[in-house]
This record gives structure tokens, sequence and C-alpha cells, in this order.
């Protein structure tokens, strides 16, 4: 075959190739995407052609990858299969949602973010961050407020696996409907399990339950493990509420340098044989119940807490663990 005409019968081939060659890039996740009030999603959301939404800009994101705002605005509902962050830190990053606002739903060795976000429920509202699978949720510098319809919370925090869950600077406001749902919920299913950590977190006017651990029977063998430090739970039902009966793997919950006020039932409660609460340098005033421990609970003190106030200040329970 002469030069001229294989030069004829690849030239098609070499073309295609080229062709294909340069639009990967072109269709390839990137780092880093943004999201401006005035984008599009059919941009590539780089920072001269930001997109739209979060569900515009998190198919175009690489796992383990970060979505950012340009500028103020509403930037939709958005479920996260991958390790993600989401950070508007210093402008308006606005989740204005019917149903669930964000849901996570990701990998077993997935850690999410979520930063610098207004998570605001709209009608018919459902959880304003609803988590069931992933490493780990980390949410900082956020308001999550108004998912009032029946059985809402404000954070859901319900893993099928070994899952960590951590808040900083976080508001939860205004979430459940009179007798059920309310702010945080941490409810493992199945074999799963939380450890959680609440540093800084206010839960304020929430239906039925500020703050909820449950341990269910049949769930995962290690339970429900926490620490509250420097927490505020007012103007709920119950402001700190953990559950786990006979049967149930452990639900073990430190309450620490924190305030519990107003709540129309009870401060501090704990319901079940399995249910343990440690509460130090804490004051729980002018709620209906201040402290109280039913079927087999235990709440105990560190000696240091302030229980008055309250129509019915109730009792720890004994024995006052030593301060070391």
């Amino acid at each position: 075959m002469s030069g001229l005409i294989r030069l004829r019968v690849l030239a098609p081939i070499i073309i295609a190739f080229a062709a294909t060659s340069l639009a990967t890039p072109a269709s390839a996740q990137a780092t880093r995407t943004w999201v401006s009030g005035v984008g599009d999603d059919v941009n590539p959301c780089s920072r001269t052609a930001p997109c739209k939404t979060f569900a515009g800009a998190i198919s175009k994101t690489a796992a383990g990858g970060e979505i950012n705002c340009l500028d103020p605005g509403g930037f939709g509902a958005v479920t996260i299969t991958k390790a993600m962050t989401i950070s508007c830190l210093y402008t308006e990053g606005g989740v204005l949602a019917g149903g669930n606002g964000i849901v996570v739903n990701a990998g077993v060795n997935d850690v999410v973010y979520l930063k610098g976000l207004d998570i605001f429920g709209v009608n018919p509202p459902t959880n304003g961050v609803r988590f069931v699978a992933g490493a780990a949720l980390l949410i900082e510098d956020s308001v999550i407020r108004r998912f009032n319809a029946t059985n809402s919370f404000g954070i859901s925090f319900q893993p099928s696996g070994a899952s960590r869950l951590y808040l900083h600077n976080v508001t939860v406001a205004d979430n459940g409907n009179a007798g059920s749902g309310g702010g945080v919920l941490v409810q493992p299913t199945g074999t799963g399990s939380a450890q959680v950590l609440l540093e800084d977190v206010q839960v304020v006017a929430n239906a039925n339950v500020g703050i909820r651990f449950i341990a269910s029977v049949g769930g995962g063998a290690t339970g429900v493990t926490g620490l509250l430090d420097g927490v505020t739970s007012t103007r709920s039902g119950d402001g700190i509420q953990v559950v786990a009966p006979a049967g149930a793997p452990p639900a073990d919950v430190m309450v620490v340098n924190s305030r519990v006020t107003h709540n129309s039932v009870r401060g501090i409660t704990a319901d079940g044989s399995a249910a343990r609460m440690r509460v130090a340098t804490t004051s729980i005033t002018a709620n209906n119940t201040g402290v109280q421990a039913v079927n087999s609970a235990n709440i105990n003190t560190y000696g240091n807490n302030r229980n008055d106030g309250n129509v019915a200040d109730g009792a720890f329970t004994l024995p006052i663990i030593p301060q070391e």
C-alpha cells in the first residue's frame, strides 16, 4: 500500500481518536467546583462558569472534592453518595428544601463535610440533614431550621454501619411537630453504631425533643456513645433524651459545660437499663422536671451541676462520680 493510500485510510481513524481525546478532559470530574446564584447547571462548574445548584455540581465533582459558593444563593437539595465537602463559609449557602434538605448515603469509608450552610425547610419538609450511610458526617458553622412536619428532625443520623457525627457551632431550631420529631436524632439501624461529638451547638424551640439518642434492641453491639460539650437545649418537650431498653446495646452519653432550660416536659431524661448519662458543670433550670431516670436507667453526676429552679428538680442516680 502506498503512503498516500495508507494516509487516506488512517486519516478518519486519527481524526476520531483525536476528537475523543480532546473530549475527555471536558467530561472529567474536578476536585473543586463552584456554584453561583446566577450560574447554570449546563456549565462545567468552574470558577468562571459555575453551576446553579449543588445537585448540578456534585456530578461534576470528584470523590473527595469540594463544592464552594461564589456568591449568595439558594442552591437546592442534594443527595451525597461519595466523600465530599460542601463549604460556603463566607457567603450565603442556602438550601431551601421540601422533603429532605441534604441526604448522605455514601460508602463505608466516605467522610462528608458540610460548612457554612443555611438549610431551611418549606412545605412539605422532612429532615434538614438525613444520614443513612458513610464513615462520618461533620457539620460546622451552619443553621438547620423549620423542618416542622410530623416526625421531622433537623438532623436525622441513622447509620446502618459504624459511623461518626460531629457538630460544631451549629444551630438547630424550630424542627419537629407537636408530639413527634425534633432537633437532633441519633438512632443507628440494623447493626449500625454511632460515635457523636457536639460542641457549641444550640438546639432551640424544637417540638417534642431537642436531642435524642436511641439504641434499639437488635442493633449493633457497640450502640451509641456521645459527648455534648457547650450545648444549649431549650424550649422543647425533653431537652436531652437517652433511650436504651433492656436487651439493647448501650447508649452512653456525657453532658458537660451545657445549659438545659425551659423545656416543657423534662430537661435531661434517660429510659432503660442500657441507658446511661454522666453530667458535669451543667445548668438545668426552668424545666417542668429537671432530671428523670426511668426503667433502671442511670443519670450520674460529678456533683458540680446546678439542677435548680425547675417545677420539680428530680434527682440524679447515685453514687456521685468522683472528680479527678
